[in-house]
């Protein structure tokens, strides 16, 4: 419990979690329809970009815009300086309510149904939320119940701690096979900037 009250205090995650209820209510009392296969589709959607925006965004050169370089900063080059620092760790309110506005204009823009739209945004909040929780448990002392858990912790630590440059999938390593950015540990350079990106 006292994991989940850790959680809950830092970053986006009450508002992510709040947001998803409200979803699932207005699905259940039939204020939206319930669009299953949208939910689905909007979970795949957040996972196959969880790597590109990790990799090609977070892991992006930095800007000469003083302003853009903080954001940089916080968003995920602090993170690597202090992997261990919760207040880093989390996607925060700042940077969520935008890219969901954008998200959601994307899909009215394509869809033009309130209710497509809802399931879509909903499978994204879940996924992000399950992003959320995996990162975080990667990076607290706690040892993942299943083998699969175990493993994904390693796999995101290796990303921190041995290269910086393989190893984006937080949640599932699939879109490091498909770009190549997965490689053996053991076959693997230990570069010497995972913490101070671009050094």
């Amino acid at each position: 419990m006292a994991m989940v009250a850790t959680f809950l205090k830092h970053g986006s995650n009450v508002a992510i979690v709040a947001m998803s209820l409200l979803l699932a209510a207005a699905m259940g009392l039939h204020a939206v329809a319930f669009v299953p296969v949208a939910i689905l589709i909007g979970a795949l959607l957040f996972f196959l970009t969880e790597y590109s925006t990790h990799r090609f965004l977070l892991h992006a050169p930095p800007m000469k815009n003083p302003s853009v370089l903080r954001m940089q900063h916080r968003l995920h080059y602090d993170h690597h300086v202090e992997p261990e620092r919760l207040d880093l760790l989390f996607l925060p309110p700042w940077f969520l309510f935008p890219a969901l506005a954008i998200f959601v204009a994307v899909y009215f823009a394509i869809a033009h149904n309130v209710a497509v739209v809802a399931a879509l945004v909903l499978g994204n909040l879940l996924g992000l939320l399950y992003y959320e929780w995996v990162h975080y448990v990667a990076h607290i002392p706690y040892r993942p119940r299943t083998p699969v858990g175990r493993w994904m912790k390693k796999y995101h630590l290796w990303h921190h701690f041995k290269n910086e440059h393989l190893w984006f999938g937080v949640t599932n390593p699939s879109m490091d096979f498909v770009w190549r950015t997965y490689v053996r540990v053991d076959e693997a350079d230990r570069s010497g900037s995972t913490r101070i990106l671009f050094r």
